[in-house]
């Protein structure tokens, strides 16, 4: 093999594991700390399962509480390698509901992330910033936001290779407003 194929195949691996990245590190990144701990570090203990969410928690540094937060991983149906986590926490004041979601390297930044709930376009979320494991996008949930969460069946996130390309990504609201309505 000459190195661009070894460059080449080592890329695909990193892009194909990079779910298991995220997801090991969206704990930290549902607790806001800004910087990714090793997977080892951010796991999280799975409090609970509703539906296709899992509730996961953890004390952050410095806190004297722990802090959960609503994940759920997906894939595209037709390219199992472009992954998403998809994060839903309420701040530490309870003052506002957040949701995030990682993307993988190489989206089209100045595109955002789009989210259609059920047949509805909800609109796009800008990308806050890039870390070694993905791209993160944020937005505060308002109430209108959260109710078509809560009510939907299906919300399908969509990720831009280029202005023209998007890539849906289906993912199942099952359990969602059961879980919510645990988050503390």
């Amino acid at each position: 093999m000459d190195k661009a194929m070894q460059h080449g195949s080592s890329a695909r691996q990193d892009f194909r594991t990079c779910a298991w990245r995220c997801l090991a590190a969206a704990v930290s990144l549902m607790l806001g700390a800004g910087c990714l701990a090793g997977p080892a570090g951010a796991q999280g203990l799975v409090k609970a399962k509703y539906g296709d969410w899992e509730m996961r928690c953890e004390t952050p540094p410095g806190a004297s509480r722990e802090q959960c937060a609503l994940i759920q991983s997906i894939a595209a149906e037709d390219k199992p390698n472009v992954n998403l986590v998809v994060i839903v926490l309420k701040t530490a004041d309870n003052k506002s509901r957040l949701l995030r979601v990682i993307a993988p390297l190489g989206v089209l930044l100045p595109a955002g992330l789009g989210l259609k709930v059920d047949e509805t376009d909800v609109g796009r979320a800008g990308f806050v910033r890039c870390l070694p494991t993905g791209c993160i996008a944020e937005v505060v949930m308002e109430d209108k936001l959260l109710e078509q969460l809560r009510a939907g069946v299906n919300a399908t996130f969509i990720i831009f290779n280029t202005p023209e390309e998007g890539v849906g990504l289906p993912m199942t609201l099952t359990g969602f407003k059961d879980g919510f309505d645990k988050l503390p």
